[in-house]
């Protein structure tokens, strides 16, 4: 009866000890983890990044799950801690995550066949701002505290022209900004800009022209920042070079094809992938000293 007894006992540590195991990275039961920043709709990006999911699912043979935290420093957090395996991150997101968590670059994104873009200061057309010096004492809405284009460069070269704000806070997102300017809340708006394609604007405005189709005319830009290497897909320290290579091969791949191109202008207004190192990213790392600031600061 004894020996009966110990059987059991042994057989039930062993089924729990086996149902405490996760299969390996890609695996239905430890699937790799794509996160993406909130820097448009939080619905849209969760639409176009299932369906990104679902296309390498059929490309790498991989499982994969999709989540779009609050904010950016969330995302870059999630990468710390091996919650997420995929950072999809703006430019100076992936600058925090490298200086804190050696998170490692693998592609650039291109849109209109460049590898960088600009930040913008919009205001109301009927607005009597028309210069940066017309900024001093108004109230601005950037984007989020990691956001390159919404944020760090607009207010680098605010600093370096010697001009002060009344006010500013985070709308939360580049189309958030956009409408802050658009509905009143905000005087002045700061977001990405890329050049016009086929008589459009490519800037954030263009996110919110389906449900606003008068931002175009009532919202303008009236300066412009340097240019910024374009965003990133990021993975987390530790990533095996076999799923890194994977997932790079099958993103260039998809975003040659009609679907990919869709989805891809839908998600982010991207239009392809290039091969990215580290120093690619040292421009910013430049903007940053050239503010006296550190990254781990803007983190906080």
């Amino acid at each position: 009866m004894r020996k009966i007894t110990i059987f059991f006992i042994l057989i039930i540590a062993v089924t729990f000890s086996g149902c405490g195991k996760k299969g390996e990275l890609g695996s239905q039961d430890n699937p790799i983890k794509m996160y993406f920043v909130p820097s448009m709709e939080a619905g849209k990006v969760v639409s176009s990044g299932e369906a990104i999911a679902s296309q390498l699912e059929l490309l790498t043979g991989y499982k994969f799950k999709v989540a779009v935290p609050t904010s950016y420093a969330a995302v870059i957090e999630a990468m710390g801690v091996s919650q997420a395996d995929i950072g999809w991150l703006p430019t100076f997101a992936y600058i925090l995550a490298k200086q804190r968590f050696n998170a490692q670059i693998g592609l650039t994104t291109i849109r209109n066949g460049l590898e960088s873009y600009r930040g913008q200061f919009v205001v109301r057309a009927d607005s009597d701002i028309k210069s940066l010096a017309d900024i001093e004492g108004k109230t601005i809405a950037f984007t989020d505290a990691s956001s390159t284009s919404g944020y760090i460069y607009p207010s680098a070269l605010l600093k370096k022209n010697g001009i002060t704000p009344g006010k500013y806070y985070f709308a939360g997102g580049h189309p958030q900004a956009i409408l802050s300017v658009y509905q009143g809340r905000a005087d002045v708006g700061c977001s990405y800009w890329s050049p016009a394609a086929d008589s459009i604007p490519q800037d954030a405005r263009k996110a919110v022209m389906d449900t606003y189709p008068d931002i175009m005319e009532q919202v303008v830009p009236i300066a412009f920042t340097d240019w910024i290497p374009n965003d990133t897909v990021t993975f987390r320290q530790g990533i095996s070079e076999e799923i890194r290579t994977k997932v790079i091969n099958a993103l260039m791949a998809y975003a040659q094809t009609a679907e990919g191109k869709r989805t891809l202008q839908e998600l982010y207004s991207v239009d392809g992938f290039v091969l990215a190192v580290d120093a690619d990213y040292d421009v910013v790392r430049e903007a940053l000293d050239a503010l006296d600031k550190n990254a781990e600061e803007f983190l906080k």
